[in-house]
């Protein structure tokens, strides 16, 4: 090694953030390996690299005991005595035994450590980026299918969207552009792998993030959001702004905003509600498309009766109950519908005898 290898070092560690020390101690430590396993030796020795000119020595090592009974490790106190008269039991006495030749093997071993080193830094760099992309949304490109599971090239690294976390009906290609959520970031000994889906709730929210600019500013903020991936979500905001129709703004003029969002999920179906801290007003509104006659809770069992016209009972419940379903995770009451008939020809509000019910 010499002094442009130094420098090299230092460059490295202005663009790559890899500390000198910290790169030079392992290069140090790599070559103790490599005078072991090249000279055949189980001698206990040193490596020491010079910080500056980048010259190289090798010590061999030896502790000062009483009486020794290993020559390659161990050096009796009367023999250490000899060489110096101050030496006593515990010490260590080193002797330079850099071979002519080393600086061949160290040149190779320093340049496996620092590409190592390197690697090491740069997905230290990519988990650090990612890990604070957490929630958020990305575009990739798919860059293979294996199993079903879809893998997506971010760029710098490699997401997984397993088939979990895929929507039903979707279909992906390789090399399609697609928008993925950011859900979980881990270390792998191959590197940080992170963790995508499609049908996160999250994603929504996000896309309306990206879409409206009053979420943006903070003018109209998400309550919540409810999504069956690929069938149907509702997400509820809400407002302080007098001047503002939250619902108006996520809309967007002529509904282009959320055809947008719309469109980026491949056609799913999106519910926007007005939040109120009304549960009434607001289960009301969960319902919609339905149109609600009337509202019984109880707030001891969180649980709710909402009436609705006759003709508009299926439309309450929705296709296989999903409507009432995606209402009630998204207000987080348990709703069970009932017909005006049914309801008043009952003359009761237990919601017994229900013609549909989600929790």
């Amino acid at each position: 090694m010499n002094k442009e290898f130094i420098r090299a070092i230092d460059e490295l560690e202005k663009e790559k953030g890899i500390s000198k020390d910290v790169l030079v101690e392992a290069i140090e430590m790599a070559l103790v390996s490599a005078y072991k396993k090249n000279y055949g030796t189980s001698q206990n020795v040193r490596v020491s690299i010079d910080r500056e000119e980048g010259d190289i020595d090798v010590f061999m090592r030896k502790d000062v005991v009483i009486e020794a009974t290993d020559d390659l490790v161990e050096i009796s106190l009367k023999d250490a005595m000899e060489i110096d008269p101050r030496y006593v039991e515990g010490d260590i006495i080193e002797y330079q035994v850099t071979p002519r030749d080393f600086g061949r093997i160290a040149a190779q071993t320093a340049k496996q450590v620092v590409v190592q080193r390197i690697r090491e830094a740069e997905r230290g760099m990519v988990f650090d980026d990612y890990i604070n992309r957490q929630g958020e949304i990305a575009t990739g490109v798919v860059q293979r299918i294996s199993n079903e599971t879809v893998f997506v090239n971010m760029g710098k690294a490699e997401g997984i969207l397993a088939v979990t976390e895929q929507v039903p009906g979707e279909t992906y290609t390789v090399n399609n552009r697609i928008k993925v959520y950011i859900m979980d970031v881990k270390k792998t000994t191959k590197g940080p792998q992170i963790y995508l889906s499609r049908s996160h709730p999250g994603i929504v929210k996000k896309l309306f993030e990206l879409e409206v600019p009053e979420i943006q500013d903070g003018s109209v903020v998400i309550k919540n959001i409810a999504r069956e991936a690929g069938s149907r979500s509702k997400i509820a905001v809400y407002t302080d702004d007098e001047n503002i129709d939250p619902v108006g703004a996520c809309v967007g003029t002529r509904g282009n905003r959320v055809q947008n969002i719309v469109d980026e999920l491949f056609g799913e179906k999106v519910d926007i509600i007005t939040y109120s801290d009304d549960p009434e007003i607001f289960i009301s509104k969960v319902l919609s498309p339905a149109k609600v006659e009337k509202v019984v809770i109880n707030e001891d069992e969180k649980t709710a009766i909402a009436v609705v016209p006759d003709y508009q009972l299926s439309l309450a419940i929705g296709k296989e109950g999903q409507n009432v379903r995606l209402a009630a995770k998204l207000c987080g009451w348990k709703i069970d519908i009932k017909s005006h008939t049914q309801y008043f020809n009952d003359g009761s509000d237990d919601g017994k005898n229900s013609d549909g019910g989600a929790e």
